[in-house]
């Protein structure tokens, strides 16, 4: 099994928005063969906890309006180092890089598919790679 086209619409929706907040490492997985629950996990990491909301924030909205998904579930927004929003079809992780680090979910995920993402993001990711390296 492989996750539907909504799954993968969904991901790459939320992919981009977490771009343009600028979130780091980015990445899908295809869980639908492991999980009954959900079809994709969306990964994203953030340098402080106000990023990290941020892109939460970001996330939601463009799912709402360019997909007309609403997540069933929110955890973690207190805290603001790792959010998770449950939109059945995708499970979407923003984490503190200190948390993405600690728990490498891409470990426990890494014999799943990966999802490809829009080109956008790789193309904001190499951007901001470009700037720090000038900096």
């Amino acid at each position: 099994m492989t996750a539907t086209d909504r799954s993968v619409q969904l991901v790459r929706v939320a992919a981009e928005a977490a771009a343009d907040k600028l979130a780091d490492d980015i990445l899908a997985y295809d869980v639908s063969d492991q999980l009954v629950i959900t079809d994709a996990f969306l990964l994203c990491s953030a340098s402080n906890d106000r990023q990290v909301r941020a892109i939460v924030d970001e996330i939601e909205e463009r799912l709402r309006l360019q997909a007309d998904a609403k997540p069933v579930r929110r955890e973690g927004e207190r805290e603001g180092r790792w959010v998770l929003l449950d939109y059945i079809d995708i499970v979407v992780h923003v984490q503190h890089e200190e948390d993405r680090t600690f728990y490498a979910l891409e470990r426990l995920w890494k014999d799943c598919p990966s999802i490809s993402l829009p080109d956008s993001v790789a193309q904001a990711a190499a951007q901001r790679a470009r700037r720090a390296v000038s900096e």
